[in-house]
Formats: structure tokens, sequence, C-alpha cells
């Protein structure tokens, strides 16, 4: 049975292509696909540049509050952007692992003279297999003749 390779939450493989991508994704191209952060992302610029004109004119008022709800804003882009990167890689990486398990899948299918060996990538519609309990299922399929209970 071929073996999925699992992935540690933080996985360095994972982390650092998303943390490159939470920048990227603040594309407003991109973030209007998503009407709730692109909402984000319009009050984010309007604060950090009101938040510019305030400390340029020297506005005299304690700005710290203003300066908070800025970095808040952003900080909730990038951490949305990032979780959406990550869950990407994540199943990037599942299915990279899936596709490597079928290549490497034998099959043993039924011809006229008995069983032969090989690739699942090669069976084809129609060609019949044998799988016996406790094997990976070669590719999809319907149940001939026995029983069948899938883990």
């Amino acid at each position: 049975m071929p073996s999925i390779e699992r992935h540690r939450l933080f996985d360095r493989s994972i982390v650092l292509p998303a943390i490159r991508d939470s920048f990227r994704k603040l594309d407003p191209r991109l973030q209007a696909k998503n009407p709730v952060m692109f909402v984000v992302l319009v009050g984010a610029v309007l604060v950090t540049v009101l938040l510019g004109r305030d400390l340029l004119m020297n506005a005299g008022r304690d700005l710290l509050f203003d300066v908070q709800i800025a970095l808040w804003l952003w900080f909730t882009l990038l951490f949305a952007n990032f979780a959406e990167a990550m869950a990407e890689g994540r199943g990037k990486a599942q299915a990279a692992a899936l596709k490597k398990g079928r290549t490497e899948t034998v099959a043993r299918r039924l011809t006229k003279k008995g069983e032969e060996k090989v690739g699942a990538t090669s069976l084809r519609k129609g060609d019949r297999v044998v799988v016996e309990a406790g094997e990976a299922i070669p590719g999809d399929g319907t149940v001939v003749e026995g029983i069948g209970s899938v883990d």
C-alpha cells in the first residue's frame, strides 16, 4: 500500500512559500475575489494613508489608537492570506503524494494466460485486476466478483 507523506503543521517547504504568497495576495485584483477581505484591504490602506497624513502634519494628538487600528487591519489581511496559502500548499502536497503513490502502485492484471504485474498507470478501461485484503487498489473500478470493503 503506498504511504502518504505526513507533513508537520509548520513544514518549511509549505510555510516559506505561504509567507511569500501572503504578500503576493495583497494585490487588489486578487483581493477583489473575496469581498470581505477586499473591504479590509481598503480600510487598511485608508487608515494607513490617513495615519501618514496625520504624522506628516504633526496633528499633535495621540496617534497610538490609529497605529493600532492600522496594524490590526494589516495583520488580519496577512494572516488570512497566510492561512489560505497554507491550505493551498497542503492541498498541493497531498495531491503530489497521491499522484506519486499511483505511479508506484503495482496492479495484478488478469489476462487470458493468468495474472501479470503491471504499473497502475498502464491500466486501461475494461482491464480486470485482482486485489486481495491489505493491497492497494490500483485505480477506480467496480467489484466484479467477491466482496469489497475499502478503507
